[in-house]
């Protein structure tokens, strides 16, 4: 009978981590000087996160977010820089949020039920917001550099210690 208890349990236990995903927060890959769409480094950015954040890394990515974007091309840096990876991992990447619309982005985060981790890929000055929205202490809000592409946030679940963790993705050739 006791080992039927344990099994309950670390069914429990699992069924609760799943419903607790990690959010992973991150830029955009490089942009061109003008214009839309990402640059040659950007593109090479977006193939690196299939290393960095796929099957095969500690990540368990079950849910890829990026800003809506618009008709004329605008706003979809997000979306492009995700895009390699959520193929690799079979998954639709969701473009429910507006960039400025952090509270629709704690929604999706909060009534998540699937397995695995959300990763966050927004516009740099807006990742603030949410990570607050979220509900993150003042104190654990940092700004996102504007000189830099490859800092990825950790927002561990119940989200109100804010950012715990910044580590970079360590893309060859743009990260040193």
């Amino acid at each position: 009978m006791q080992i039927y208890t344990i099994l309950a349990q670390l069914a429990l236990v699992s069924v609760v981590a799943a419903a607790q995903p990690t959010v992973y927060l991150i830029r955009h890959g490089e942009k061109p000087s003008s214009g839309n769409g990402l640059s040659a480094a950007g593109m090479q950015r977006a193939q690196c996160l299939r290393s960095v954040f796929g099957k095969s890394s500690s990540y368990n990515i079950g849910n890829i977010m990026a800003q809506t974007y618009k008709a004329d091309g605008s706003r979809k840096r997000p979306y492009d820089t995700v895009t390699p990876l959520a193929a690799d991992l079979g998954l639709p990447v969701d473009t429910s949020c507006d960039r400025d619309n952090a509270s629709c982005v704690e929604n999706v985060v909060k009534g998540y039920k699937g397995s695995g981790n959300i990763l966050i890929c927004w516009e740099h000055d807006a990742l603030s917001d949410i990570v607050d929205e979220l509900g993150a202490k003042k104190d654990n809000v940092p700004s996102y550099p504007s000189d830099r592409f490859d800092i990825i946030w950790t927002d561990p679940y119940s989200y109100d210690a804010g950012v715990t963790s910044q580590t970079s993705e360590k893309c060859p050739g743009l990260d040193s």
